[in-house]
């Protein structure tokens, strides 16, 4: 521990109970590598999941923030790790549209050779937010309003290749082609600021971003994506109630391990991991709260979610003409 802690700063949470069996693991801490700066969605999540994934694994689990880099530089130091069962990675969607965004070229591993899937923990869809100025009262009406108003609309995101940007894509060509543009900025907060401003008319945005917004009529929700309604907006249709089924873009977070990794070390850590997220208390009401569904999966079926998402990405990316910056 004294040779992690020259290395990194690392977050411990919560006194941990060990089980006896597995006292002789206690000094072997279990590092959450998130491989974004500390404050956003997957550094919550993984924080929340710390204390539980502990007492279930008699192992201290500790948060390791590696931002920047389009998560490239965290989840390359995940890659590189030894396939111990010691350092996982916390990932979401950037995990899978990374290959096709930046390429064999400007990645230095890859991700579905040099990485153990885990289990998908939660999932959670976006909000197609407007500014209230904007006429469009549903999905149909923007779609309208953007057909008769060609290269006048645009929407905001946190950055280019971010989920909420790909989700514009989606919605563009799912729709058929229309004409919006693209706002990248440095952050959701500030892609939201702009949205709020009124200097951008829509935005993709997470539930537990914009949901406050929601509240206070600051903006309004046209749909959220996917096939299913979310509980926290009973009120607002699902893309595929309005017509568009290919909208389907949402927030995963999930857990890696090394390639290389033991099956045994897999099947502990993914057994753990899901029984944290899907039993009943504090951390899945938290969850929840947040607008997450709580899944919870088997290794072999995040393999295959991973899989399909990095087909489907490479599919908009190549269609829109998505290029890195």
């Amino acid at each position: 521990m004294r040779h992690l802690g020259r290395r990194t700063a690392l977050a411990a949470l919560g006194a941990l109970a060990l089980r006896p069996a597995a006292a002789q693991d206690a000094a072997r801490a279990i590092r959450l590598i998130v491989p974004y700066a500390p404050g956003g969605t997957n550094d919550i999540i993984a924080r929340l999941l710390a204390e539980p994934l502990a007492q279930a694994l008699g192992q201290p689990v500790l948060v390791e923030n590696r931002g920047g880099g389009a998560t490239v530089p965290g989840m390359q130091a995940v890659a590189q790790a030894a396939p111990d069962g010691l350092t996982v990675g916390v990932v979401d969607s950037a995990f899978t549209i990374n290959p096709s965004l930046l390429g064999a070229a400007r990645l230095p591993y890859d991700t579905r050779r040099d990485f153990a899937p885990v289990s998908l923990l939660v999932s959670a869809p976006l909000v197609v937010v407007v500014n209230p100025s904007l006429p469009a009262q549903d999905l149909r009406g923007l779609i309208a309003l953007a057909r008769a108003r060609p290269g006048t609309l645009s929407y905001s995101s946190a950055g280019i290749g971010t989920s909420g940007h790909l989700a514009g894509e989606q919605f563009k060509q799912e729709a058929g082609g229309l004409d919006i543009l693209h706002v990248p900025h440095r952050g959701a907060g500030p892609a939201l600021t702009d949205l709020l401003g009124g200097q951008v008319q829509v935005n993709f945005g997470s539930l537990p971003l914009v949901q406050e917004h929601l509240r206070a009529g600051r903006l309004r929700a046209l749909a959220v994506t996917g096939a299913l309604r979310s509980p926290l907006l009973p009120d607002v249709p699902s893309a595929a109630e309005a017509g568009l089924p290919g909208l389907d873009t949402e927030l995963p977070v999930g857990l890696v391990l090394p390639a290389g990794a033991s099956p045994a070390a897999v099947q502990r850590l993914a057994q753990a991991a899901s029984g944290a997220v899907t039993a009943p208390g504090a951390f899945r009401d938290r969850l929840t709260g947040m607008g997450f569904r709580p899944i919870g999966s088997s290794p072999a079926e995040f393999a295959a979610r991973i899989d399909a998402e990095i087909t489907r990405w490479a599919a908009v990316i190549r269609g829109g003409n998505i290029q890195p910056e």
